[in-house]
């Protein structure tokens, strides 16, 4: 039996107010603080809210959990929504430090961020997103090597992915485990019907295991499930 809980919101706006609360609260008092957020639709709200919150952004360094290997003028740029969402009116005090450089491939670009993502750690707080097959960040059941990509203990932080699971079929960085799940708070934001299926398939079931399985059932990182009806 999990000790992990689905918290249930009216909407969408509900649940990204209650994300941002919890965030601003781990975020709060003096010295370094460690953010980590993720990309897709969801968060948009949340960002929103955390871009004016009264917080001493200066002393706040933003990374993410994953991003699209694509320039940051590309659409489908995780780095350009946290940019444009996030890293604004107060919060644009924060650092930023991105996923993507100037390596020519996703493995080269994982290894690379590997130092500044080590120093990081632990994360404050940490915002991920679940799809509809159950993946978080860039990890994909059918990616070959998940399981090690997932552990906890991973001896790497990040990992290419060249063929993702899920559109945008653009090859990936992404965080692993080792990283996603070493945090003060870990919040997992998600909406509509068939992701709160998954999750109560992964609370229920301890033989179904897609990615987010792995978030929800370590032990070293407390997890608030925020779930409103809204599809994200």
């Amino acid at each position: 039996m999990s000790r992990v809980a689905i918290e249930t919101f009216p909407g969408a706006e509900a649940a990204a107010a209650a994300a941002a609360d919890a965030i601003v609260d781990q975020l709060r008092g003096a010295g370094p603080k460690r953010l980590m957020v993720t990309g897709g639709r969801g968060p948009g709200p949340v960002y929103d809210r955390l871009a004016n919150a009264e917080l001493d952004w200066a002393n706040v360094t933003v990374t993410l959990s994953d991003d699209r290997f694509v320039p940051l003028a590309a659409p489908e740029s995780n780095e350009a929504m946290v940019r444009a969402r996030l890293l604004q009116h107060r919060a644009a005090a924060a650092r930023l430090v991105p996923l993507n450089g100037t390596e020519p491939t996703p493995a080269a670009a994982a290894a690379a961020i590997e130092p500044a993502i080590r120093a990081l750690l632990p994360f404050d707080a940490t915002l991920l997103g679940m799809g509809p097959d159950g993946h978080i960040a860039s990890l994909y059941a059918s990616s070959a090597g998940v399981a090690a990509d997932l552990d906890a203990d991973a001896s790497h932080l990040a990992v290419g992915v060249q063929s993702p699971g899920w559109e945008p079929y653009v090859p990936r960085i992404s965080l692993t485990g080792r990283a996603l799940f070493d945090a003060g708070l870990i919040i997992l934001l998600v909406g509509g019907k068939q992701k709160r299926h998954v999750i109560e398939q992964i609370l229920a079931d301890p033989a179904f295991n897609p990615p987010a399985a792995a978030l929800i059932r370590q032990a070293h990182s407390p997890v608030r499930i925020l779930w409103s009806p809204d599809a994200a």
